[in-house]
């Protein structure tokens, strides 16, 4: 793609000035990047036209695709923060130096699994970065994409490293953003990469059974297809075949064994409104035997990411299993682009709501998780030690909701414990709590809460801290509360008091022998 081609995609969604803003960005990144190839051989400002262009397909503001358009200036070239704000304005400049930031954190950082105390700082600007504007993460997003896709012309080490990275970062960091779309590709790519021979069977095997699993499917939708239209329901019905990736995945969970994946072919029924969805649902179920512990609703408790839809397996008469996914024309749409498609920022930054240093304070409810990024950041750049594996749960694994009695929506990562909520709501809650109750019934404090569960927090003033509390909670935000409210009771040693009696002990040990 060239500037002209870019223009031509662009001109349908932006007005004249950002579209004379677009061709000033171009013609500058080209001028500042004239000298350098891609590994390709290709002229670099191939790569920054084509991440603008991805992020004018996912319907980005137009200061994030300028940042797009500018995001390797600042670091490759001699262009500067103060040029790119002078010419395009502070919010674009602002947006390249958090992409720039980030560029810089991912030098130190081997990966997640890797982590080592040295490159607490970089992390930390990464987790920042990422916590202050959401775009910039997005616009990394669309860059690690083109690279993945240019990827061939790469080193063979730097191959395994980019995708390592790809699986292990930012796949899950585009699934966070519910940009599933987004996710299944990278996963893709980076998998074709790490694992070729696997990549290829699975390919072949996809392949063979979708012959099959197609003319199955023919006969089940011609039928669906009548009961609808009889109905009168306004509707799309589509095919949707399971990635590389996930089968790949799934098949880890089963042993191997494909013959118990029921999801390898799905037809996907697309509605106009909510209500339908269920409308739709009742039709399968009359139509086909429900395997019922195989529906999921998550438009009543919509995934942590939040994804949306029906997802009901049946048995047909001919003893076929078929999944179904069910779900409106935006819930799609949110679906494939998440945030990209819903957190308008060109709405929003003119609202007294909206600054740029607080956006997270705009950011949709199950979005919330990123406000912790900030708050780990600032704790690695204090010196604390977080591991890696808190790390892994607490931003990359997989999270639940979970409501208040007074309904007000909590998130938390999967596994977290009772005592994870109550310092999450407040430390003093989590201070004083003497039991609880899930869903109206007595909970054990050592047992996981579950997505969709309703929790009460017991307290009484006499409570206070249990050490044994220390493995009862999973969350870094309520370990780091705990500990600090057990070393003011006096019931732990402070870190620089345990590490005072650890260098007394050394040194008596050293003068015993």
């Amino acid at each position: 793609m060239n500037k002209r081609e870019l223009l031509k995609k662009a001109e349908p969604h932006y007005g004249e000035d950002d579209l004379l803003e677009l061709e000033h960005a171009v013609d500058l990144a080209a001028d500042a990047h004239k000298d350098q190839k891609r590994k390709s051989g290709e002229p670099y400002i191939i790569h920054p036209i084509a991440v603008a262009s991805t992020l004018i397909d996912w319907g980005m503001d137009i200061d994030t695709v300028l940042a797009g358009v500018l995001h390797d200036t600042v670091e490759d070239t001699d262009v500067t923060l103060e040029t790119i704000a002078a010419q395009f304005g502070e919010d674009a400049a602002f947006l390249v130096d958090g992409v720039t930031k980030v560029s810089q954190a991912r030098a130190g950082m081997q990966d997640l699994t890797e982590y080592l105390p040295q490159t607490k700082d970089n992390l930390s600007k990464l987790l920042i970065a990422v916590g202050q504007d959401v775009r910039v993460v997005i616009i990394k997003l669309a860059d690690r994409l083109h690279n993945l896709q240019t990827l061939q012309h790469m080193p063979a080490d730097k191959q395994t490293k980019i995708a390592r990275e790809s699986l292990e970062v930012f796949a899950p960091m585009a699934d966070r953003l519910g940009m599933g779309r987004v996710r299944m590709q990278i996963e893709e790519l980076a998998f074709s990469y790490l694992d070729p021979k696997e990549y290829k069977k699975l390919q072949n095997t996809i392949r063979k059974r979708l012959g099959k699993s197609t003319r199955k499917l023919a006969s089940v939708r011609d039928e669906v297809d009548a009961a609808l239209k009889n109905q009168k329901i306004s509707y799309e019905i589509n095919g949707r075949v399971k990635s590389i990736y996930s089968l790949y995945k799934k098949l880890q969970k089963v042993n191997g064994n494909i013959d118990d994946i029921y999801d390898l072919m799905a037809l996907r029924i697309i509605v106009e409104t909510k209500e339908d969805c269920y409308r739709v649902l009742g039709l399968l179920h009359g139509l086909y035997q429900p395997m019922i512990n195989r529906i999921k609703d998550y438009i009543a408790i919509p995934k942590p990411n939040g994804y949306q839809s029906l997802h009901t397996t049946v048995i047909t008469p001919a003893k076929q299993i078929v999944e179904f996914q069910i779900r409106t024309y935006e819930m799609h749409e949110y679906a494939e682009r998440g945030l990209a498609a819903s957190f308008h920022y060109h709405e929003q930054k003119g609202s007294k709501e909206y600054t740029r240093k607080k956006s997270s304070a705009v950011l949709p409810a199950h979005m919330q998780w990123m406000t912790q990024l900030q708050e780990i950041a600032s704790r690695l750049r204090s010196g604390e030690d977080i591991s890696s594996d808190q790390l892994n749960v607490d931003l990359f694994g997989d999270r639940i909701f979970v409501y208040s009695p007074k309904g007000d929506i909590y998130n938390l990562p999967e596994g977290a414990l009772p005592l994870d909520f109550a310092y999450l709501v407040h430390s003093d809650i989590g201070k004083h709590a003497y039991g609880f109750r899930v869903n109206g019934s007595i909970h054990p404090f050592d047992k996981p809460l579950q997505n969709g569960d309703v929790v009460e927090v017991i307290t009484r003033k006499t409570s206070t801290p249990r050490k044994a509390w220390i493995d009862q909670v999973t969350t870094t935000h309520a370990r780091t509360k705990l500990r600090s409210q057990l070393r003011q009771l006096g019931m732990i040693e402070s870190i620089s008091n345990a590490a005072s009696i650890i260098r007394q002990k050394a040194i008596r040990k050293k003068a015993q022998s």
